[in-house]
């Protein structure tokens, strides 16, 4: 797998993506998170333009894509029921999500993350279960 910034070329297929994400999602008990239109175009739109929008490329197939940032999240200043592990620069993650055949590529893409940035935060919804699975099987707290 390759991880690369996305270009705006690449907005159908993400769209694809996310549609599929929304509905895996809503199987799976976290109807709410991203509802029927999270994230939207605009939003897509603004992260390829400011450089925090990824793809990772599986067999010449975007198998997921994701949203990194260095620049801090100011909603993460406050945060509830728990407590950041440390007060340590870190990148943040949002948007994630895996295309349908994009096995493994959810967990590729954060450790890429973590190797880039040595301590990342990521939202991970009380309803999203899937997304707590995966960040306990990879050892994150």
């Amino acid at each position: 797998m390759e991880i690369g910034h996305t270009q705006p070329t690449d907005l159908p297929e993400l769209l694809e993506i996310f549609a599929n994400a929304r509905r895996f999602m809503a199987e799976n008990g976290n109807p709410n998170q991203w509802g029927d239109h999270t994230p939207t175009v605009d939003m897509l739109k603004a992260d390829i333009a400011a450089g925090c929008s990824y793809v990772c490329v599986q067999d010449g197939r975007i198998a997921a894509t994701f949203f990194l940032s260095t620049a801090g999240e100011p909603t993460y200043r406050v945060i509830r029921e728990g407590a950041w592990l440390d007060d340590a620069p870190y990148g943040v993650v949002h948007r994630i999500a895996a295309a349908q055949q994009g096995h493994g590529a959810a967990a590729y893409c954060l450790e890429w993350c973590l190797a880039r940035c040595g301590n990342i935060r990521i939202d991970t919804h009380r309803d999203n279960r899937p997304m707590q699975r995966l960040l306990a099987r990879l050892g994150h707290t």
